[in-house]
């Protein structure tokens, strides 16, 4: 099991806590919650060892055009980058829709 955690600034805050997918082989949970700092902290708990770098580049990229302030946690479960993105976009939705 690996962990990771990654910080960035934030200025636009959320309403709502979102909860979408599930941890399942090839799959992944995101679990996010409003934050009453101005910054995205992302806890990332995944089975798969040794994409560190990957990780890393996958939620930059996704959190520079996304700028929420927010707890986002991840658990893995061997999914893609391609449905590590689309649940991440999944939960905004959820945590945007009024």
């Amino acid at each position: 099991m690996e962990n990771f955690t990654f910080t960035f600034p934030a200025t636009n805050q959320i309403n709502r806590f979102a909860h979408v997918g599930v941890v399942g082989s090839g799959d992944l949970e995101v679990l996010i919650e409003p934050s009453s700092e101005l910054q995205t902290e992302v806890i990332i708990r995944t089975g798969i060892i040794g994409f560190g770098a990957t990780w890393e580049s996958l939620i930059q990229r996704f959190f520079a055009q996304h700028d929420i302030a927010a707890k986002v946690k991840i658990n893995d479960f061997g999914a893609t980058p391609g449905v590590v993105k689309l649940r991440l976009e999944q939960a905004l939705e959820v945590a945007a829709d009024e």
